[in-house]
């Protein structure tokens, strides 16, 4: 047995931590079965001093121990040393180390500094200071924050390997600072200096454009702590001592791009003053600083139809372009961005709207690398102008997101699906940038509430999102309210304030952490926003006890609607609001249980109760009809719980009914798709579930896919068959709310889902899709890696199960029905297939009725028949009467009889 992936709050060997009761976690590896932890003891130590002894503690916890010992001490490093033992007697012991910062924001000395500069000027402040080290110098490191976003050089070398610092936050409420480590950088005589760009601060946001959205001048708050062998300590702080100037970066706006001017840019000297400033509004680094975290070669270099020269690098993301050059002294060179390529092939820049994502350059003569500080861009093209003659060596794409740990994967025989995968993966990676943004490209990029909150299942299986979304879960407490309510989009720029699906983000991330990580933390910190939330729309109600106020988005982009306000779609609005209160009504509940609130979990569950009451009064008949039978009205009803027990067969088959009409095909928008085909697979039609999954026609998934997208769209028809955008200005080809669909991946194909908080006990329950010969899912889950695999061929199953140690899983092999509950280790099943000739008539029923729905269905059902000939099912077909269960439909039962006629002619 051995000891990995030591961590303390989240994080290895963390400097600068900001948590006064850090938690431990880490995972065991073994070779033997059945391993669960019998006991840990954890020492902590500062300078070879404990400060806190566990103990032995009889205990299988692994993961998030509190800190319990005296209170630690800012700016010191303690020293971590942690024994376990096994359940087969084997030992194990690890260290590791962490620092703390300052954890009093009245500690801090600097005073927020500003220029004089008029607001004509667009070039970037530089705040410069010198200072001597002048004696043998033990650590030295350095807090920076800023009204605006930050880069630091120390002696012309630049500190950390983080951008856009210090992130997106309400900053007159809440303030991140960062911790550098500078001891290495640091000289006798040593020069300082801090470039600060408009960034989320005073430039440029939203779909209006406005500017100054925070203040209009931006300011610089640095401190340095340098610590002498001697013992001695000295302070260097922002003050009207430091002096300020413009520099290179002559233009920065996060939308329009940045202009770098590296030859000849007037330098003008300013004054330093005092900007207004609260220090309590600061708070520690809390996620994963935005890095470069890929970079990108050119994969391509050609000429568009109307002469635009450009870069391909085969990939749509988040991130910023590199230029390595040797040019002419005062050349300019420009570059352009775009996601895309219009029908005709030329560069298409409508999906930016007023965006001008354009990065200008004035080179110096000299061998030069350059790239952008304070903007970022999303693209998969640029245009250049400028150069004489491009070539691929020169340009790199360097990915930029929120540097958060890769967990999970996701691998199978089809590779239209593998490419769906990656363009989840991707949506991911190019919207966490600080903030879950909606989109990287166009003037938006906004913390769109209703966005996150559907994708956040997804994002907590593809990466760690722990620590990004329990920050932004600090953003959206600090803009919420009981009397307010819960904006829409986070930070708040828009002062647009409660709506179902949107808001409900307060509730269900939380809750969405708290199921993968095991992390209470997260719901002690939001419990007063969950709550307020379920009391805002509470207070609010009507006489009927439901929410039927506010503007509200309903199933947003949804396909179903064909008057009025197509944007919400077809599903009774409220009827959506009031699904989601009940179904946040329910997690605050169960949030309270957790946290010991008895009290509140029983006011909440018996609110739950006579809501639900009222709801099924108000939209369900009496046998059992739905109000709105949409797509999405009947799977919210079935996937949150919310029809009655014997009417969930009718509100399946309506479901059913209304796909079939719809050719097999989706008509859903954000609020529905997320749990579409969850609630097809949970009541007994995973067959309707993997037919829409696997169709690559619009409206799909593998649409997209088909059509070469490397990301997801906002919109199912982004770009249609023939290369037409119909909705350039909201048309994103950058969004990650349909991505929704990777949870249903994970957990219904990998099969992979928590039983217990955590995964401490989970189940793997793979479900098999036709298209799909194998499939490989793997989840680093909090306590070591969780491995689904499995493949069904030539009439045998191969199915392997990987499960952590400390933990337990039960196993449901695919097409048999009985659990097998397993400790730790790694298991293997090979069986023969057992096939379903029920989802054999399904499959045969509604691809016949989609077929013979098409006006030259009887040419296509002939080209047909061969094709099921070839399928390995076909020869239990005499097996079963196929007439049964076959549509009353009168132009589909010849067909239907056709083919059975076909079938019973063949050898099979």
């Amino acid at each position: 047995m051995k000891i990995y992936d030591f961590t303390i709050e989240y994080q290895r060997e963390p400097k600068g931590l900001g948590v006064k009761k850090p938690r431990f976690s880490w995972k065991l590896e073994s070779e033997e079965r059945n391993v669960l932890q019998a006991a840990y003891h954890l020492w902590v130590f500062s300078d070879g001093k404990p400060v806190w002894d566990s103990g032995r503690m009889d205990s299988a916890q692994s993961v998030l121990i509190p800190y319990g010992g005296l209170d630690l001490m800012e700016e010191t490093e303690y020293q971590v040393h942690l024994a376990v033992e096994d359940n087969h007697g084997s030992l194990a012991e690890a260290d590791t180390l962490f620092s703390t910062g300052i954890y009093e924001t009245a500690h801090f000395q600097a005073k927020m500094i500003t220029h004089d500069f008029s607001g004509e000027e667009t070039a970037c402040p530089v705040f410069c200071r010198s200072f001597t080290a002048a004696k043998p110098v033990e650590k030295a490191c350095l807090y920076a924050t800023a009204h605006g976003v930050y880069e630091i050089t120390l002696n012309g070398k630049r500190v950390g390997d983080a951008y856009m610092c210090p992130g997106w936050t309400d900053y007159h409420k809440r303030l991140q600072y960062q911790y550098y480590d500078i001891t290495d950088g640091l000289c006798s005589e040593n020069q300082l200096e801090m470039a600060v760009g408009n960034g989320w601060y005073k430039g440029i946001l939203s779909f209006d454009c406005k500017p100054d959205r925070y203040g209009n001048r931006v300011g610089a708050f640095a401190e340095i702590h340098i610590f002498y062998t001697d013992g001695s300590k000295e302070v260097i702080v922002t003050d009207t001592d430091w002096k300020v100037r413009t520099g290179q970066i002559r233009y920065s706006e996060i939308y329009m791009g940045e202009t770098l001017d590296t030859y000849d840019a007037e330098i003008k000297e300013g004054t330093v003053s005092e900007s207004p400033f609260d220090p309590s509004v600061l708070v520690p680094q809390e996620n994963e600083p935005v890095r470069v975290t890929e970079r990108i070669a050119a994969k391509k270099i050609f000429t568009d139809p109307k002469g635009n020269r450009l870069v391909d690098f085969g990939q749509n993301l988040t991130g910023l372009v590199e230029l390595k050059i040797k040019g002419e002294k005062g050349q300019k060179v420009t570059v352009r961005h775009a996601e895309v390529l219009d029908k005709d092939g030329v560069f298409y820049t409508e999906t930016l709207r007023t965006a001008k994502s354009t990065d200008t350059y004035i080179l110096n003569g000299e061998e030069q690398v350059l790239m952008p500080h304070f903007t970022f861009h999303g693209f998969r093209y640029i245009a250049v102008e400028g150069i004489e003659t491009l070539r691929a060596e020169m340009f790199t794409a360097c990915v930029m997101h929120s540097d958060m740990k890769k967990t999970g994967s996701f691998h199978c025989s089809n590779p239209a699906v593998n490419q769906l995968q990656s363009n989840i993966e991707w949506g991911l990676r190019d919207n966490f940038f600080d903030i879950p943004s909606d989109c990287p490209q166009r003037d938006e990029r906004l913390g769109w509430m209703g966005d996150a909150q559907v994708f956040s299942w997804t994002a907590a299986f593809n990466r760690n999102t722990a620590l990004f979304f329990s920050k932004w879960m600090k953003d959206v407490a600090a803009a919420s309210s009981l009397e307010k309510g819960v904006p829409h989009i986070v930070p708040d720029i828009q002062g647009t304030y409660s709506s179902a699906g949107w808001s409900d983000a307060a509730v269900i991330i939380p809750w969405v952490i708290y199921q993968t990580y095991g992390d209470e933390r997260i719901l002690e910190e939001s419990w007063k926003c969950m709550h307020e939330w379920v009391d805002y729309i509470h207070n609010r109600v009507n006489e009927d006890g439901l929410w039927m106020t506010n503007y509200q988005y309903g199933d947003w982009l949804a396909l179903d609607r064909e008057q009025g306000d197509k944007s919400v779609g077809a599903t009774d609005v409220y009827l959506v609001a009031n699904a989601y209160y009940l179904y946040v009504t329910s997690l605050v509940a169960q949030t309270a249980r957790v946290l010991g609130k008895e009290e509140d979990a029983e006011h909440y569950e018996e609110l739950y109760a006579k809501t639900l009451e009222s709801f099924r009064e108000e939209y369900y008949t009496s046998r059992g009809r739905i109000v709105s039978e949409t797509q999405t009205g009947c799977v919210l009803s079935l996937f949150f719980g919310l029809a009655r027990e014997q009417d969930r067969e009718k509100i399946l088959n309506t479901l059913v009914a209304n796909i079939e009409d719809h050719k097999n095909h989706l008509t859903t928008g954000f609020l529905g798709t997320p749990y579409l085909c969850h609630a097809l697979s949970d009541n007994g039609a995973h067959q309707m579930a993997s037919i829409l999954f696997m169709r690559d026609d619009f409206p799909s998934w593998l649409y997209a896919v088909k059509m070469g997208a490397t990301t997801i769209w906002e919109r199912w028809d982004a770009i249609m068959p023939d290369g037409t955008m119909l909705h350039p200005g909201l048309n994103s080809m950058n969004h990650y709310a349909y991505g929704s669909i990777g949870d249903w991946m994970y957990r219904k194909i990998g099969g992979i889902n928590q039983m217990e908080a955590g995964y401490r006990r989970f189940y793997v329950r793979p479900m098999f899709v036709q298209g799909i010969e194998e499939a490989r899912t793997e989840l680093e889950t909090p306590y070591g890696k969780i491995v689904s695999a499995w493949s069904c061929r030539n009439k045998k199953i191969h199915v392997e199960i990987q499960v952590p140690a400390n933990t337990s899983a039960v196993v449901y092999l695919p097409e048999k029905e009985e659990a097998i509950n397993v400790g730790s280790g790694t298991y293997a099943y090979d069986y023969a297939t057992e096939t379903s000739l029920k989802e054999l008539r399904f499959s045969l029923d509604n691809t016949l009725g989609e077929i013979m729905a098409e006006p030259l269905g009887k040419q296509m059902l002939d080209q047909m028949v061969p094709e099921l000939m070839a399928n390995p099912m076909i020869e239990y077909a005499k097996q079963m009467t196929l007439a049964e269960g076959i549509s009353s439909a009168p132009d589909i039962r010849p067909a239907y009889e056709a083919v059975i006629q076909a079938l019973n002619e063949q050898e099979v």
